[in-house]
């Protein structure tokens, strides 16, 4: 029973150094322009194809929270979110509790520009694997 809970534990860890290399990744992805998170129902200049659908997070950081949501809508395959609204609740002891929720979207394809492809295909472009092998 003891080697059970041992070998979870290094399992938790291992999620969390993963956890802390992907939001890394979201975070320059965010911070380059990459990936826009606006207010408005939509961005201009892009025409909307899909809603891949709502995606929120929460948690006690702000910035944590914030790129959690971003790091959710990039694993579904979005390309920007809209509607973008966060909430902070204030707890008796002093703490503060973040939501951030909004729409997760992709954008009309265009092969002449690398960057409309989903963030998650960028990735795949980049290491020279082609989709066919990766969906094998």
């Amino acid at each position: 029973m003891f080697f059970l809970l041992g070998s979870d534990k290094k399992n938790r860890k291992d999620e969390r150094r993963q956890n802390s290399q992907d939001m890394d990744e979201v975070r320059e992805v965010f911070l380059s322009g990459k990936f826009p998170v606006v207010t408005t129902d939509q961005i201009e200049g892009r025409r909307i194809v899909k809603v891949l659908g709502l995606v929120c997070c929460r948690g006690y950081d702000s910035e944590e929270t914030f790129f959690g949501m971003a790091s959710r809508a990039m694993s579904k395959g979005a390309q920007a979110i809209i509607g973008y609204n966060e909430n902070v609740a204030f707890h008796p002891d002093g703490s503060k509790y973040f939501t951030c929720y909004g729409t997760a979207v992709m954008f009309d394809y265009d092969p002449q520009a690398a960057e409309s492809l989903p963030f998650m295909m960028q990735r795949f472009r980049n290491t020279g694997r082609s989709l066919n092998t990766v969906v094998q």
